[in-house]
């Protein structure tokens, strides 16, 4: 029985990505081309300069995942995109290369959620079962999403303000740290000690929501409030505290869902679950209910924006007989 091959493009923001996957499940190619060092000066993704270096590197990705993968576009099945949420310019790059490949070889076109690709993401690790429940984090996403079954989504919890990651990368850069933010706290937050008391938004008593843009603010205080006072406050332990607050949050709303859901799955997705401290807490959080509740964290390559991920939740549209029309558009506020 022959395998199905689908051929995956991803530019939601300022990675050009290609990958080849095969049944939703094996990666045959993965490509992806990195902006973060155009990016760096400007202390953050500009939506011009992003779409400039898309048009420059698409042609140069889809030819070099379908070598990796020894494949033509002959054997391809499907061409799946990223269709939305993300910077307009940067969507349309990719939509218009995969309805220009899938037009001139005559293939299906699948337009796929960037969020549903993080949560497959998880797939491309181990097969999903369900309920489960999905923890996203990343720059412009914090959610709680519960799935029933494939490609049924439910989003329980969501942030009302900054999303965690941009939390990160305003508060490195109040630290003085580089574009992106995230990295380089986790790894100060390892060298510090969290001696700074700083908030904690629950919220409500039953909501799964967040709110980071508080926290945001009381680093941003507590380091002027030492400027003014003569103060010196370790980066280090400031990182550390910051962390601290973010984690406990995640990780405590996270348990108390999976345990209201009654789930076999907790999936982490996004980009700043490449984060070693909420790795490691989640991990330690989880591994009492191993037996009945299962925790999956993806390897590091499929943490950040990839198209293996678009890929394997797109195979399931595939196979549910989802197609995309011509007239398929960027839509940046694509809700799940």
């Amino acid at each position: 029985m022959k395998k199905e091959v689908i051929l995956a493009i991803e530019t939601s923001c300022d990675e050009t990505a290609v990958a080849i996957i095969q049944d939703g499940k094996e990666i045959i190619a993965n490509v992806v081309a990195s902006q973060i060092e155009s990016h760096k000066r400007f202390g953050g993704v500009v939506p011009e300069v992003a779409s400039r270096h898309h048009v420059e590197q698409m042609t140069i990705v889809i030819e070099e995942a379908l070598q990796q993968a020894k494949l033509t576009m002959d054997d391809i099945d499907a061409v799946a995109v990223t269709e939305g949420p993300g910077l307009v310019g940067a969507l349309l790059i990719g939509v218009n290369a995969a309805k220009a490949l899938a037009f001139a070889h005559n293939k299906p076109l699948i337009g796929v959620h960037h969020i549903a690709g993080h949560i497959y993401a998880n797939r491309l690790v181990k097969e999903m079962q369900f309920p489960l429940l999905a923890l996203v984090v990343s720059g412009g996403h914090t959610e709680l999403v519960y799935m029933e079954d494939h490609i049924r989504f439910e989003v329980i919890g969501e942030t009302r303000d900054d999303a965690v990651g941009e939390a990160y990368d305003k508060v490195a850069r109040t630290i003085g740290l580089p574009y992106p933010g995230g990295p380089h706290i986790d790894r100060l937050a390892h060298e510090g000690d969290p001696t700074l008391d700083l908030p904690r938004a629950w919220l409500e008593k039953d909501s799964f929501d967040f709110s980071f843009s508080g926290l945001k603010s009381a680093v941003i205080n507590t380091l002027h409030n030492a400027k003014q006072r003569g103060v010196e406050i370790k980066p280090e332990d400031l990182a550390a505290s910051f962390q601290e607050s973010v984690i406990e949050v995640l990780v405590g709303k996270t348990l108390k869902a999976a345990e209201k859901y009654n789930v076999k799955q907790v999936l982490l997705a996004g980009g700043v679950a490449a984060n070693r401290g909420l790795r490691e807490e989640l991990q330690k959080t989880f591994e009492p209910f191993d037996k009945q509740l299962e925790l999956i964290i993806p390897p590091l390559p499929l943490c950040t924006d990839n198209a293996a991920m678009i890929g394997a939740a797109a195979s399931e549209l595939y196979k549910s007989g989802k197609r995309a029309a011509m007239d398929l558009n960027a839509n940046p506020g694509l809700m799940l």
